[in-house]
């Protein structure tokens, strides 16, 4: 049977850049794999193709001399090229696919970067506004003194791992397909400790903790991160450390409540401060001094008074939010009994003007009363 065109196999064209063979090759080599298709013949079938097809047109010099002659330009049989030189990028495509993370130099064992660890530090809202520097104490992994990071018992050394021979790696077959994996005994290191340290268990590091200093920058927030570079876990092999992500918490206030860079709090106001007017202090986060608030005539609970520029500066840019006060007029409590005559002779001398006096009230008296009409129709 006469074979298929192997830009045809890759449904690429035939001006296709190395970037979109590789592309297209990744899709239908997942596709038609033997792991994902164990009992189709067809699938193993067109899984050959498409890999036979790749090794050719992604070698510059088989792809040119596959252009000019066709199959007989690569066909060991016909005289051609043949696939010299194993599997070349088909190897290291389907490392990428199945071989898991990490790099590893030329003929050297697999690097992992280390871990990234969180710290969750509390802050008072007084402290996420103003910012603070604090340190903190967190585990930490560290060479171990007694074997000097090797792992190994005081007169003996780490030896060259028997299972990968040093590679960091070894191939396992599944049919025809080799996959690279890393090394079960060693994990990558290319040696393997045969009588380990008495300290350290054989790991070459010892759990410590240490000491940082954070700087918290001024108007943080709950969920907000500062990231701390290479003072996360260390990595494998030689690898990069991971970064510490210290997540700010924001405990709740007594009086303010915030909301982005704006801040409100409830503020009770007398029933005489109310209606004849007055002024109250407020006070204003990251500032010593307070606020005077002038509260007009008439006002009524749930007024809501902003104060602009009293906010929290946003860490993100130059601008400052507001102080929203909310003000709730307070009923007096506890009343003697002259205290409660004059409120009583109070409210009757109210009562001779009441929709004067009080329009929210005879206002919604009026609602009530067409409320009733209309049932009665």
């Amino acid at each position: 049977m006469s074979k298929r065109d192997y830009y045809e196999v890759l449904g690429v064209d035939r001006n296709a850049s190395e970037a979109d063979l590789k592309k297209s090759y990744r899709r239908m080599a997942m596709k038609f794999h033997p792991d994902r298709n164990p009992d189709s013949k067809d699938a193993e079938t067109q899984f050959k193709e498409v890999k036979e097809a790749y090794e050719v047109l992604s070698d510059s010099q088989k792809r040119a001399a596959y252009d000019q002659f066709g199959h007989a330009g690569v066909d060991p049989s016909m005289g051609g090229g043949g696939h010299q030189g194993g599997f070349g990028g088909f190897e290291d495509i389907f490392s990428d696919i199945f071989g898991g993370g990490g790099g590893r130099g030329r003929g050297g064992p697999r690097v992992y970067r280390g871990a990234d660890l969180a710290y969750r530090m509390e802050l008072t809202l007084e402290e996420a506004i103003s910012g603070v520097a604090r340190e903190i104490r967190i585990p930490a992994a560290e060479s171990c003194n007694q074997c000097g990071g090797s792992g190994a018992k005081a007169g003996s050394s780490p030896v060259t791992c028997s299972t990968c021979g040093g590679a960091g790696k070894v191939r396992m077959q599944q049919g025809f397909f080799s996959v690279a994996q890393t090394c079960p005994t060693c994990h990558g290191a290319g040696k393997e400790v045969k009588n380990p340290c008495t300290v350290c268990h054989g790991s070459g590091k010892v759990k410590k903790e240490k000491t940082l200093s954070v700087k918290i920058p001024g108007g943080v927030d709950s969920g907000d991160r500062v990231r701390l570079s290479g003072e996360g876990e260390g990595g494998e092999n030689g690898g990069p450390s991971g970064d510490l992500f210290v997540e700010v918490v924001v405990k709740q206030h007594t009086i303010f409540t915030r909301d982005g860079d704006d801040l409100y709090c409830e503020i009770p106001v007398s029933i005489v401060s109310a209606t004849l007017g007055g002024e109250v202090e407020v006070p204003c986060l990251g500032n010593a001094q307070c606020v005077k608030l002038k509260i007009p005539s008439g006002s009524q609970t749930s007024k809501l008074f902003r104060l602009r520029g009293k906010g929290v500066k946003s860490v993100r840019s130059s601008g400052t939010g507001d102080l929203l006060c909310r003000i709730v007029v307070e009923t007096p409590v506890k009343l003697n009994n002259r205290q409660k005559e004059l409120l009583k002779k109070f409210g009757e001398s109210l009562e001779e003007k009441s929709e004067k006096h009080s329009p929210q009230h005879t206002s919604w008296l009026d609602k009530v009363k067409g409320f009733f009409e209309e049932l009665s129709e």
